[in-house]
């Protein structure tokens, strides 16, 4: 897989993506992410990517050259199976959007900035809007971090054991049940005797059970999905 992140900020991903799952996804060959900065694209001569909005308002709003030709001259080089702007506004992300983009082969991330980029550029260029919640982040850098992580880490191969990844919370629209390792004894808090037992059938079943208790006590809304 290949993701093009487009930003005025790249060095935002030197922590990130250098780091854990994504350097190993890196260093095996099953990912590449590439940053690319937006001002060396502008063709204005003091690198500027933004201006005043029309009509109404405070605050800037980033300019279609810069993007346009960036975007231009990626899809030139190949296809695109999705063009993905970070957007407070988008569909909220979800485990089953992070599964289906990870079957991908080529993903843009556009990282916004300041009142968002002209609405002319997510007619024409953007073909998928995603947020990561509720809420306003100074810039689309950090959500297009979590966007990445969240489908590097399910590529075959990234993790040792993918039965791990499998099993995380969302996978089968629940949470995941609690998890203990050892000791079996701390201060007298102690392992519950089924994880102990050896009875992977009754294991199994314990799981679940604690995974339903879990997600009706704090995600009932996961469980009205079904």
């Amino acid at each position: 897989m290949r993701i093009d992140i487009l930003t005025i900020f790249p060095e935002i991903f030197d922590g990130p993506f250098n780091h854990s799952i994504i350097k190993r996804a890196k260093e095996k060959g099953l990912a590449e992410i590439h940053l690319h900065n937006i001002r060396e694209y502008t063709a204005n001569k003091h690198r500027r990517v933004d201006d005043y909005a029309y009509g109404h308002g405070a605050g800037m709003v980033m300019t279609i050259q810069p993007i346009a030709s960036l975007i231009d001259t990626l899809k030139s080089e190949r296809n695109y199976d999705e063009i993905i702007f970070l957007t407070p506004d988008g569909e909220v992300l979800k485990q089953t959007m992070s599964n289906h983009l990870s079957t991908l082969n080529n993903l843009i991330f556009l990282c916004g900035h300041y009142k968002g980029i002209d609405q002319r550029l997510r007619e024409h260029y953007i073909t998928r809007e995603i947020s990561i919640g509720d809420y306003v982040l100074t810039g689309g850098e950090l959500a297009a971090a979590v966007l990445a992580d969240s489908i590097v880490r399910i590529i075959p191969g990234v993790i040792s054991d993918e039965t791990s990844a499998l099993s995380d919370s969302f996978q089968d629209g629940l949470l995941s049940p609690p998890v203990y390792t050892r000791p079996a004894d701390y201060n007298g808090w102690k392992v519950p005797d089924i994880l102990l037992s050896g009875n992977e059938k009754a294991i199994g079943n314990w799981l679940i059970e604690k995974s339903i208790e879990r997600t009706k006590s704090r995600r009932p809304d996961l469980l009205d999905e079904h």
